[in-house]
């Protein structure tokens, strides 16, 4: 698109694995171009599917921090928000809510830095629709529908 935009697409694959543990998946874009990727066992068992999206949401967002500062590094400043895409309103909720909730005690401080980059504007969290999710691929086997109705 022209812009030195950041965007990330973040998803989870809730108890996915034969140890329950989630498998964290995303992509990073900067200007419309794919940039970096990751899909990695999360390495505690989540208690539910939005934590399980909320840490994988941790992650995306260490690394469009990450390359917002190597932009910067190179001369480039990115001013606007950078986008980080979820398709889990629960998780969206927890980052967008700054009360610390009782059913979020149990999630690791260090995940609860979202928070703080969505309150000053640094990350936005918009929703994207499971069918959107760009970042699924890493998280779960593709489905054979979309190429069989080509």
């Amino acid at each position: 698109n022209g812009t030195n935009a950041i965007c990330g697409y973040s998803d989870a694959d809730w108890a996915g694995s034969f140890d329950r543990k989630s498998t964290t998946g995303f992509c990073t874009f900067v200007g419309g171009n794919l940039v970096t990727w990751k899909s990695k066992k999360q390495n505690v068992v989540a208690r539910s599917s939005a934590e399980a999206e909320y840490r994988a949401m941790a992650s995306t967002a260490s690394e469009l921090i990450w390359l917002k500062q190597l932009l910067k590094d190179m001369g480039i400043n990115v001013d606007q928000p950078m986008k980080m895409y979820c398709d889990n309103n629960s998780a969206r909720h927890i980052a967008l809510n700054p009360v610390f909730h009782e059913r979020t005690k149990h999630i690791e401080v260090d995940c609860h830095f979202i928070r703080e980059k969505v309150q000053s504007k640094e990350i936005e969290t918009p929703f994207v629709r499971s069918e959107d999710q760009l970042a699924d691929i890493f998280t779960k086997g593709l489905d054979p529908k979309p190429f069989e109705e080509s």
